[in-house]
């Protein structure tokens, strides 16, 4: 049975989510559909560039992503304090960069001269904007409305473009994030679109190893080395192993040859042969590699709305009124 989203999204007990959702009509989201011979690559990027634009305006932040075919996952990060330090003139400009057209508001912002019950109505307007510039859903009205519009505009029709709402998994601790992180970056190679995480187009993954290759690049070449590019892509999290930061709690480094190592194994064209040399996070956080494999090929099927360790699931069940969540036992 379908629950209330704000069953779902607890910020009490994480900040991150993966996001999920797919196109409902035969032709694809992206790709070739290979019923009409028309190419709609192009519409992946359309799915990058708002998830980056939207990502600007929402206290939201990327850690994954990955766009399919005909569908596409994110892994979000909601930062609630960050909206509680807006002032009223951030959340406004912000919110007008999605919408217009509130009376009130455009008379404070030309400095009519207004009631203090017109002021309180300011104040009130603005802090619903405020919530909603952290919440997951009105993130995700954003993204979805957009791109439905304009791939009907294109394919010149009406009606829905997306199965149905989107689908959402709150990862509880550090080892669900990561899984789901892999699992995210490895879709394509899971899907036998790719055959390394390099050349898995239109993923996060790609993009951070993108990043870090140009950073070297201009580091090696230039004197001034406060010049050279960024190690990490501004537009995603970045990852530090670094305590009492907001950044992704691992190496980036560590990251990347875990999902290289995992990529090599879940290859469907490949054998399932395990090297002997595990990496060097699996190691640290005691997860046996079978059991890690496992994890990133079946991300989902394992676990319901709520992911994380047996005594996470149990509490946040607890919390919830729930007996039990999918991933126990």
């Amino acid at each position: 049975m379908t629950r209330a989203r704000n069953c779902l999204i607890d910020l009490t007990s994480t900040s991150y989510y993966h996001v999920i959702n797919r196109c409902v009509r035969r032709s694809f989201l992206c790709g070739e559909d290979r019923y009409s011979g028309r190419s709609y690559e192009h519409r992946r990027q359309w799915i990058v560039d708002r998830l980056i634009l939207l990502s600007d305006i929402f206290s939201i932040d990327i850690a994954a992503y990955a766009i399919m075919s005909n569908h596409y996952h994110a892994v979000l990060r909601v930062d609630k304090e960050r909206a509680d330090q807006w002032s009223m003139d951030d959340v406004i400009s912000r919110w007008y960069r999605l919408y217009h057209g509130n009376l009130l508001v455009d008379s404070y912002l030309k400095g009519d001269d207004l009631s203090s019950a017109h002021l309180s109505g300011v104040v009130d307007v603005v802090n619903v904007w405020r919530r909603r510039l952290y919440d997951i859903s009105w993130f995700m009205k954003c993204l979805n409305e957009h791109i439905a519009r304009e791939a009907n505009k294109e394919d010149k029709c009406t009606g829905k473009f997306w199965e149905g709402r989107f689908k959402s998994q709150a990862l509880l601790d550090e080892t669900a994030l990561l899984s789901c992180l892999a699992y995210v970056d490895l879709n394509p190679i899971r899907a036998g679109m790719s055959a390394s995480v390099e050349k898995s187009d239109y993923t996060s993954i790609q993009l951070r190893i993108k990043q870090l290759k140009s950073h070297q690049r201009q580091f090696k070449s230039n004197k001034r080395k406060e010049n050279s590019a960024p190690l990490q892509p501004h537009v995603l999290i970045p990852f530090s192993n670094v305590d009492n930061t907001n950044d992704i709690p691992f190496s980036l480094h560590d990251y990347l040859e875990l999902v290289d190592w995992s990529g090599r194994h879940i290859d469907p064209k490949k054998t399932g042969y395990i090297e002997s040399k595990e990496p060097k996070l699996l190691a640290s956080l005691g997860i046996e590699p079978e059991i890690w494999l496992e994890a990133v090929k079946n991300f989902r099927r394992h676990y319901g709305n709520f992911a994380g360790g047996a005594n996470q699931l149990r509490q946040c069940a607890h919390c919830h009124g729930q007996n039990w969540y999918k991933g126990v036992g």
